[in-house]
């Protein structure tokens, strides 16, 4: 073999090792997150704000809290999880799978009564409006795994309507599923969140009236690094990210409540 044909070879392994390691780098670079749906808009804007700051980025799926909390309980391969409803992380911080001290309570979550803008349903009385025999289906997430869904359910009970109008049900495998049936006209009115509502997917589309709070036990969120994350740098910076004070304000500007630490 002449030194030239091994010099070329030496070469190009040179390369591959370096392209290799430059694509472990990226990688790096990275973390992916399983948010609740609640989340959707906002959670764009903070991971946009993130990368633009650090130069990382953050790949967001969205879905129901108690089904992802299912998925990492069997090792879905999650760097965090952002939840609404605080008891999950909790549960797997109990069962030994998230990193000590990260988990994080960073948001309430608000209940809301919402139509689209042709309808012409009242909701000015709240919950009470779902009692309008115009209305043949009503949306709310799944009880069974959505935070949002297990509120409306219990508003409903402290109103005394749930009996009334549970025939009525569309269930939404998460929140953002819920909204979507309601702005969509697959159902003529919808129990959403919040956050949705004031989303610029909705907020111009539709009118809402917020269910008090004290209707339904407070949806507590809160997100938390998973032990076995790959990339846990990258993730406790971005969990410090979300502690500052910009996206807190960003949060409350999509309609949460900020719990005092």
């Amino acid at each position: 073999m002449s030194c030239r044909t091994m010099n070329l070879k030496r070469l190009l392994v040179a390369v591959a090792l370096f392209f290799g390691l430059g694509g472990r780098l990226c990688a790096a670079q990275e973390i992916t997150i399983a948010a609740a749906a609640d989340l959707q808009f906002a959670m764009q804007e903070v991971g946009a704000r993130f990368q633009q700051d650090s130069g990382k980025s953050v790949k967001l799926i969205y879905g129901s809290s108690g089904n992802f909390a299912q998925q990492l309980r069997n090792g879905a391969p999650f760097d965090m999880f952002f939840s609404a409803n605080l008891d999950y992380p909790r549960q797997l911080e109990g069962a030994g799978l998230t990193e000590p001290g990260t988990l994080y309570q960073y948001a309430i979550g608000k209940i809301v009564v919402w139509v689209p803008n042709a309808s012409k349903l009242d909701v000015s009385s709240g919950l009470k409006a779902l009692l309008d025999p115009s209305i043949k289906k009503i949306a709310i997430a799944n009880p069974e795994h959505a935070p949002y869904g297990k509120a409306a359910v219990a508003a409903m009970q402290k109103e005394n309507i749930y009996e009334q109008v549970k025939d009525k049900f569309v269930l939404g495998e998460n929140i953002s599923q819920t909204a979507s049936f309601v702005a969509s006209g697959s159902a003529d009115v919808g129990v959403v969140a919040l956050s949705l509502a004031l989303s610029p997917n909705m907020k111009d589309k539709g009118r809402y009236a917020e269910v008090p709070a004290g209707d339904y036990p407070a949806i507590e969120q809160a997100c938390v690094i998973m032990r076995s994350s790959k990339n846990k740098d990258v993730a406790e910076q971005f969990l410090k990210f979300v502690q500052s004070l910009p996206i807190r304000d960003l949060l409350q500007r999509y309609g949460f409540a900020i719990p005092r630490q």
